[in-house]
C-alpha cells in the first residue's frame, strides 16, 4: 500500500511507524519513534508536512537511507495553547512563541483581548490551515515582555500549569479538612518520639521518622501522612489531583497538587498536631539488614518540626542545636549510624550513588535571588536512606500480596547509550567492567569508584546520568537499576505525588482485608503512564524557571570572572558550569581562532592549536544574558586561557 505520490519514497505499510516530532528552529525536525529502533529519524523541512513540535505522527522510513523519514499524517496535535509575544501589523496580529520550535500564530485583531504589541499572551489554537500559520485567539494577557514576573508566568503557562483550584475542589478540601482526628481502629503512636526533618521553607510535611534501639536492633519507623483518608476516589479533589499529578516547585512559589487546607493543613505532619498516618516500622540489624517490617494505619503527633540544617548541626555536636533539642541527641546519633550502615549495604549490592549537583535557588527577605553552592548534607542522606527503606518494604509487601502497585522502575541503559559512555571512559583511561549489552548497577558503581579522586569525577557523573534511562511509574515490577533494587515504589510523599496516593489506597485496602485488585488493578497501567508524563512536564517546567532565575542572577554579574568546568561540547560551542550549577555557553565564534572539528562520542571540540573537552577547567567572563533562549553567554576570561592540548 503506497502512502506517497512521490515515487522516490515508495512507502509500504510495513515501513511505517508512529512517533513524536522534535522540531528545530531551522525548519527540519526529528521523530522520536514509539518503537525502539536504536536511533531517531531525521525529517527534512520539505517532508514535515505541517507537523509541529510535540505532535504525534505517522511516518515512514525513506528507502535507501538509514534514518530519514517522511511524515504521512498528524495523529494528535500537541499544542492547543501557545505562549508568546504579540506583534500587531496593520489589520493583523501575530503571536511569536517563546518556544522557538513552534510556529507563529495568526490572531485576528478582534481576538487579541486588547493586548498591545510587546505584551506576553496566552493563545488558544483554533485552526491549522494548510500551508499557513495556525489561527488562534488570545485567552490571557500576562504582561510586558522582559518583566521578570511575566516571564516566569509565561513559562508556567506554556506547560499548561495552573495556580488556582476550581471552586468545587476548594469547597471539598475545606469540608474534609475540618474533620476531627479520631483514633478509631488505628494504632496510637502519639506518645512516641516522632520528628519531621525538612528544608527550612518546606510547608507540606509528608513524612515523620522515629528510631529506637532494642536488644541491639534498630526499630525504624517511617510515618507518612494518610492523604487517602481525605482524598477519596472519584471525587473532585481526586480528579483534580490526578490531572495535576504532582506538586511543582519554583524558587518563589509552589503549585501544589492539593489545596493548602490539605497540603499545608490537615495532611501536613505539623508539630504537636494529631494526624492520620500510614506507618512502616522496620527492624534492622546493626549492619542495616532488614529483619522484618510491619505496616499499619496510625495516629501520630510530631514532637519536633526540625530542619536539615538543625539535624546536621546536632550530628556534628554543635552546642546551640544540641541545647535546642537535648531529647534528640542520642536518637540523631543512632540515625547517623543507621544511615551509614544502610549506605554501606546499598553500596555493597551495587547501588549507583551519583554525585550530581542540584541548585537550591531561593529568594531572600530582601527579594534577592540567592544561588548557594550545591551541598548534600548528612541529614538529607539520613532521610533519603530511611525513605528508600520504607519504599522497598511497601513495594515488597504489595508484590507478595499480588495487589496493584505503581512501581518506581528504572531500566538499565540502552546498549547504544552505554556504548557511547564506555567510549567516553576509554578516552579518559578508564576501563569499565561489564559490556554495553549486559550491564549491572555494580558496573557503573565501579566506574565512579575508579575516578573518585580524579578531576573529571563530576563530569563522569553527569555523562553517566545522561546515559541512563529516566525512571518512571509502571504497573509491572521491572526493578530499579540506579538503586540496585529488585522491588521499589514511591510511598513517602502522597501530599505532592499522585503515585504515592495510589499506593496508599491499594495498601489500605489490603490491610483492611479488601480486594485491591477489584478496585485499582484496571487503572494501574494508565495511571503509571499519566503520572510519568505529568512528572516529566513538572521537571521540565521547574528546570526552565530555574534557568530564568539563574539568568536574572547572572545579569547582575556581567563582566565578572568565574572558574568553571566544561559541562557540554557541541559543534556550535561549549557549555560551562559554575560551582553553583549556573551553566552558560561560549559560542564557537568566540573561542580562540582555529579550525575546529567536533567529535561527538569523545565530547571533544578539537582544533590545531586549541581543544575543548568535557571536564576541562576554564575561567570565564559573563558576557551576556540571552532572555529569548534563557541562556547565559560566557567568554573565555582574558587573564586565563585554557591549556592548549
Amino acid at each position: 500500500m503506497s502512502y506517497s505520490k512521490n515515487k522516490k519514497f515508495t512507502l509500504t505499510k510495513d515501513k511505517t511507524f508512529t512517533g513524536k516530532v522534535q522540531a528545530t528552529d531551522k525548519g527540519f525536525a526529528f521523530i522520536i519513534p514509539d518503537e525502539d529502533f536504536g536511533h531517531d529519524f531525521f525529517v527534512p523541512k520539505k517532508s514535515v508536512n505541517g507537523a509541529y513540535h510535540g505532535d504525534e505522527v505517522l511516518a515512514a522510513h525513506v528507502n535507501g537511507t538509514r534514518d530519514e523519514a517522511y511524515i504521512i499524517k498528524i495523529l494528535k496535535r500537541a499544542n492547543t495553547v501557545i505562549v508568546g509575544t504579540l506583534q500587531k501589523s496593520g489589520r493583523a496580529a501575530y503571536l511569536f512563541p517563546d518556544n522557538l520550535k513552534l510556529p507563529r500564530v495568526f490572531i485576528p485583531l478582534s481576538e487579541t483581548m486588547g493586548a498591545r504589541t510587546g505584551e506576553k499572551v496566552v493563545a488558544e489554537i483554533t485552526s491549522y490551515p494548510k500551508n499557513k500559520a495556525p489561527g488562534g485567539k488570545v485567552t490571557e494577557v500576562l504582561g510586558e515582555e522582559g518583566d521578570f514576573e511575566t516571564e516566569e508566568l509565561s513559562i508556567i503557562r506554556s506547560y499548561g500549569l495552573e495556580e488556582e483550584f476550581p471552586d468545587r475542589v476548594l469547597k471539598e478540601a475545606q469540608s474534609v479538612s475540618a474533620e476531627k482526628v479520631v483514633l478509631g481502629n488505628r494504632r496510637d503512636l502519639r506518645n512516641e518520639l516522632i520528628i519531621t526533618i525538612d528544608g527550612e521553607d518546606t510547608r507540606d510535611i509528608d513524612d515523620g521518622v522515629s528510631l529506637t534501639v532494642e536488644n541491639g536492633l534498630y526499630r525504624l519507623g517511617v510515618h507518612i501522612a494518610d492523604v487517602s483518608h481525605y482524598v477519596r476516589p472519584r471525587t473532585a479533589l481526586d480528579d483534580n489531583a490526578y490531572e495535576r499529578g504532582t506538586s511543582v516547585y519554583f524558587p518563589d512559589r509552589v503549585l501544589p497538587m492539593l489545596p493548602k487546607e490539605l497540603s499545608n493543613g490537615a495532611c501536613s505532619l505539623n508539630e504537636n498536631s494529631d494526624r492520620y498516618a500510614l506507618s512502616c516500622v522496620m527492624t534492622l540489624k546493626p549492619d542495616g539488614e532488614r529483619v522484618n517490617y510491619e505496616i499499619f494505619e496510625s495516629v501520630i503527633r510530631s514532637s519536633h518540626r526540625t530542619t536539615y540544617a538543625e539535624i546536621t548541626a546536632v550530628c556534628n555536636g554543635e552546642k546551640a542545636a544540641c541545647d535546642k533539642y537535648p531529647d534528640l541527641i542520642e536518637t540523631v546519633k543512632d540515625m547517623k549510624n543507621l544511615c551509614l550502615a544502610l549506605e554501606k549495604r546499598r553500596e555493597a549490592r551495587g547501588a549507583v550513588s551519583l554525585d550530581v549537583k542540584e541548585a537550591h535557588i531561593f529568594v531572600n527577605d530582601r527579594g534577592e535571588i540567592v544561588i548557594p553552592k550545591a551541598e548534600r548534607t548528612l541529614s538529607q542522606r539520613i532521610i533519603e536512606q530511611f525513605m528508600v527503606s520504607a519504599n522497598e518494604a511497601v513495594a515488597e509487601f504489595l508484590q507478595k500480596k499480588n495487589s496493584p502497585c505503581l512501581y518506581r522502575i528504572h531500566e538499565s541503559p540502552s546498549p547504544e547509550k552505554a556504548g557511547a559512555f564506555f567510549s567516553f571512559l576509554k578516552d579518559l583511561g578508564i576501563k569499565p567492567h561489564g559490556t554495553a549489552n549486559d550491564l549491572e548497577p555494580k558496573d557503573f558503581q565501579s566506574v565512579l569508584n575508579a575516578c573518585a579522586d580524579k578531576p573529571f569525577y563530576s563530569i563522569v557523573n553527569k555523562v553517566m546520568l545522561r546515559s541512563m534511562q529516566k525512571a518512571r511509574y509502571c504497573e509491572e515490577n521491572l526493578g530499579h537499576f540506579g538503586l540496585a533494587s529488585q522491588c521499589y515504589c514511591h510511598f513517602t510523599s502522597p501530599i505532592r505525588r499522585y503515585p504515592d496516593l495510589f499506593v496508599h489506597r491499594s495498601l489500605k485496602e489490603v490491610l483492611r482485608g479488601g480486594n485491591a485488585n477489584k478496585l485499582y488493578a484496571k487503572h494501574a497501567k494508565s495511571a503509571g503512564a499519566d503520572c510519568s508524563a505529568r512528572e516529566r512536564i513538572a521537571d521540565e517546567c521547574e528546570r526552565k524557571v530555574d534557568e530564568l532565575y539563574k539568568l536574572a542572577y547572572m545579569s547582575e554579574r556581567l563582566g565578572e570572572d568565574f572558574d568553571a568546568t566544561i559541562s557540554g561540547v557541541t559543534s556550535f560551542g561549549v557549555f560551562c558550569e559554575l560551582d553553583n550549577t549556573v551553566e552558560g555557553m561560549i559560542p564557537i565564534e568566540d573561542l580562540p581562532k582555529d579550525e575546529y572539528v567536533f567529535y561527538e562520542e569523545k565530547y571533544l571540540l578539537k582544533g590545531n592549536r586549541h581543544s575543548f573537552r568535557l571536564g576541562d577547567k576554564v575561567r570565564v567572563t559573563v558576557a551576556d544574558c540571552d532572555l529569548g533562549r534563557l541562556r547565559v553567554i560566557f567568554a573565555l576570561a582574558k587573564n586565563k586561557q585554557p591549556l592548549t592540548k
